[in-house]
């Protein structure tokens, strides 16, 4: 999908993470980040090995300590054995600088260093940390995300906007200049790590808070100002739906007014989730908004009094599992099949309608219709199927639509 609803893009300036663009022409990329210990070689490598075939383009890891650091160059290893070329992000508070200093090794494995301006101490202790990162980062050619966050805004900054907001002649309501905070943050950093030496083709900023107007107001603001790669997320987002919802609603309005040029969406694992559903609904975002495809979409109908049967819906969720099983192997054979669209119908009033508009669709019949399924290739009924095994001969067609319409595309 080469964004057909013409998304006028904030255009910021293209920055090379690992063999990754982001920003400029580049597509918005996807991201996730681990939530093993990193120093858990094995751990580390499996998740990171799941999130990448998930479809993450870039993975960030925790470098929070010494074993951390030195269990970098091992899992990098270990991932280039599996022939997994997913860039890895370091994330770094606190400690970043002297870790980086001790273990040059992990600085070489790792293809970003994320900091946090508001985890540095404070005064010439700060000043003295943020230099010794970023002096590493231009050393090793390494770009760098600045990344600032409502949990861990430098106070002194906040005190300093505070004071001048209480001297003006109109002062700005607290959450204003708190927002205003944020902004100013990533600014004045980026500012000096390229008084520094870090060019502008190595920074990226993010300012992540947790309330949705609040990540809305803050990005409008640093668009407007700068044309730094901007990461886009919502900190803290939650659990479940709520996290889902919230995610959506912010990076929405953000990306349909084209600013952000890659996103993660921070989920809260229900124990025992798998990690990758982040990575599932952020390019289920990008997606439906019309920036990027990774999967054939299935459109399905909700269901109502005429769709007593369960039928359709349990074919609806075989189908979209089918096809994302298959996305892996498809990707590289069959170019261009990401923007296919599959519907799996329930009944006579849309089902026909909403089929013939897919590339493949199948209308079932709702309560007391007649028991046949009328399937729709590209807008033409092509067949009508019944008995006990629709679902495979349906699952088959799919397929067979797959081999013939997308196999020569690459040609």
């Amino acid at each position: 999908m080469s964004n057909p609803y013409h998304i006028q893009r904030h255009r910021t300036v293209p920055v090379c993470v690992g063999g990754v663009w982001i920003g400029g022409d580049a597509p918005i990329v996807v991201q996730s980040m681990t939530n093993t210990d990193t120093a858990d070689i094995a751990a580390t490598t499996d998740q990171v090995a799941e999130l990448a075939r998930a479809g993450s383009e870039l993975v960030r890891i925790t470098v929070n300590n010494e074993p951390s650091a030195r269990a970098v160059p091992a899992i990098r290893t270990a991932l280039d054995r599996q022939g997994l070329d997913v860039p890895l992000i370091g994330d770094f508070h606190f400690n970043g600088h002297r870790l980086l200093a001790d273990y040059p090794d992990c600085a070489q494995a790792l293809a970003k260093y994320r900091i946090n301006p508001g985890n540095l101490g404070r005064g010439e202790k700060r000043d003295t940390r943020f230099a010794t990162f970023i002096e590493i980062a231009c050393r090793c050619e390494r770009p760098v995300r600045i990344g600032v966050n409502w949990g861990s805004l430098d106070p002194e900054l906040v005190a300093r906007l505070m004071d001048e907001n209480a001297g003006a002649v109109a002062p700005r309501e607290a959450d204003e200049v708190m927002r205003e905070a944020m902004v100013v943050s990533a600014l004045e950093s980026a500012k000096r790590a390229e008084a520094l030496g870090l060019g502008r083709d190595r920074i990226l900023l993010s300012c992540k808070m947790s309330g949705v107007q609040d990540l809305i107001a803050v990005y409008r603001s640093l668009a407007a100002r700068c044309d730094y790669g901007l990461h886009l997320g919502l900190t803290e987002a939650g659990m479940g739906s709520k996290g889902i919802v919230a995610s959506t609603a912010a990076l929405a309005v953000l990306l349909q007014e084209g600013i952000g040029d890659t996103i993660r969406v921070s989920l809260t694992p229900e124990p025992g989730e798998s990690r990758t559903r982040e990575v599932i609904v952020a390019q289920e975002i990008l997606q439906t908004i019309g920036l990027r495809s990774f999967s054939p979409m299935v459109t399905a109908c909700p269901g109502c009094g005429r769709t007593t049967s369960t039928y359709f819906q349990q074919l609806a969720k075989d189908i979209q599992g089918h096809l994302h099983r298959q996305m892996p192997h498809w990707r590289s054979r069959y170019p261009g099949v990401a923007s296919m669209q599959v519907a799996v119908m329930g009944c006579v009033v849309n089902g026909p309608g909403e089929s013939k508009q897919a590339n493949i669709g199948i209308s079932l019949p709702g309560t007391g219709e007649r028991p046949s399924a009328p399937v729709y290739v590209d807008g033409e009924k092509v067949a009508t199927l019944k008995g006990n095994r629709i679902a495979e001969e349906f699952t088959r067609m799919v397929d067979d639509y797959v081999r013939t319409h997308y196999s020569n595309r690459s040609a």
